[in-house]
């Protein structure tokens, strides 16, 4: 049952190229809530993206063919879409400190859906700004 409403679903993209593991993330997501796209590279996600402006959050892969892997997806994220929370996982890889762009998360492979959904719903989650008191 969705948590969301229709009118209000986060949009998320997976960039995985394992397709297994891709209908996995996409299907648990969906379950979750969340309007779920997907990409096999990190070219295609760009696509998309590009197509998309309604993407709140991209969860991909470290390691994928194509000209560029996770990291560099986190990138062109980051500076092309500043808005839009990143998850970057690998069950092989672990990023240095200084890899990821400063509010990206990491998630090791293998990890509970329960974790994915969590981290996604933070991202979606507004930042509130209390405005000053006004004084008179």
């Amino acid at each position: 049952m969705s948590h969301l409403s229709s009118e209000h679903r986060m949009v998320v993209l997976v960039v995985e190229d394992q397709t297994l593991v891709r209908m996995f993330i996409t299907d648990f997501l969906a379950e979750a809530g969340f309007k779920v796209f997907e990409a096999v590279n990190a070219d295609e996600a760009v696509q998309i993206l590009e197509a998309r402006p309604d993407v709140q959050a991209v969860v991909t892969d470290l390691e994928m063919p194509g000209s560029m892997n996770g990291i560099n997806l986190a990138h062109v994220v980051r500076e092309r879409w500043p808005g839009t929370g990143i998850i970057v996982t690998s069950g092989r890889e672990r990023p240095g400190p200084d890899d990821l762009p400063e509010d990206a998360v990491f998630l090791a492979k293998p990890y509970l859906p329960e974790t994915v959904i969590g981290v996604v719903r933070q991202m979606a989650t507004p930042q509130v700004v209390e405005p000053a008191p006004v004084q008179i």
